[in-house]
């Protein structure tokens, strides 16, 4: 099998401006915070965000490098909304696309399977379909019935982290939910994965059934093995979302001054910077 295995920094790389990026996990939970943070240090602008959105969003938005941002809700979980999100949207100027949790999950089947739309009953009702004038009804072949049109969800690039992964890039969810990143892998023309381990394939099983291994190598270009490569968001079973830090990031975000020397200390390096200073910050608060 190919050794897919490649640096932070090798994998962002590959992403050009104007691309449309999806960004796995849900929430404040198993995000791939270590490739966003990559993502944050090139040059890239313009670019369209995919997701069931969490502090992911919010950085990229903040930074300047998205232009548009889908997704079904933007959330940090514990705390309802994410507030350098919340900015944007009270700014304006950020293009977006809101829609039914169930509208979004069916919009990345169809581009799974390459198809222009799916049928779906979710958004049937709801203000969804006002707020998206683009959506279009279906009607059956077969009877009477309507069915919301949901259009696909192309992704040029899919980021993603899991609990374990070989260097092909054959991903392994050990926590309680898998979220949809099978969908997001399927939907993308190119997938990076990290993984708290990269292990041999041969072990893949030893810390769960084969029914964890949720999609193949055969939709991974890159692997990196990125030790709490999700934080500050959980990655169950190995750590929960470490929420002292996410309260940190969440009011430094309320306020300028603020957000510039957080910033500065957290998102000023690479990612070994950015593990030291989270070492510190836990230090200071274990003193307190």
């Amino acid at each position: 099998m190919l050794d897919k295995t490649m640096s932070l920094d090798e994998a962002v790389a590959s992403i050009e401006s104007g691309m449309t990026v999806g960004i796995g996990g849900w929430g404040s939970r198993r995000k791939p915070m270590a490739l966003v943070r990559a993502l944050l240090r090139t040059e890239v602008t313009d670019l369209t965000i995919v997701a069931f959105g969490g502090p992911d969003v919010g950085l990229l938005v903040e930074a300047g490098k998205a232009r548009k941002v889908v997704y079904g809700f933007v959330s940090l979980d514990s705390i309802p909304l994410d507030p350098l999100f919340t900015r944007a949207r009270e700014r304006g100027g950020l293009e977006v696309e809101e829609y039914d949790e169930g509208m979004f999950v069916t919009g990345l089947r169809a581009a799974a399977a390459r198809l222009s739309f799916l049928p779906t009953r979710a958004g049937l009702g709801s203000d969804v379909l006002a707020a998206n004038p683009s959506l279009r009804m279906v009607a059956s072949p077969y009877d009477d019935e309507e069915y919301v049109a949901m259009k696909a969800l192309p992704l040029d690039v899919a980021l993603l982290h899991a609990n374990r992964s070989d260097s092909a890039g054959n991903a392994q969810f050990l926590g309680p939910d898998p979220y949809f990143d099978d969908l997001f892998a399927m939907a993308a023309t190119r997938t990076f994965l990290s993984a708290e381990r990269v292990i041999p394939t041969e072990r893949l099983l030893d810390e769960g059934s084969f029914h964890t291994l949720m999609f193949s190598r055969m939709y991974v270009t890159g692997v990196i093995e990125a030790p709490g490569g999700a934080h500050f968001t959980a990655c169950e079973p190995d750590y929960d979302r470490d929420e002292a830090f996410q309260r940190h990031y969440a009011q430094s975000a309320r306020d300028d001054a603020a957000w510039l020397e957080f910033s500065r200390e957290f998102l000023g390096g690479d990612e070994a910077d950015y593990r030291d200073a989270v070492a510190r910050f836990a230090a200071r608060k274990d003193e307190n």
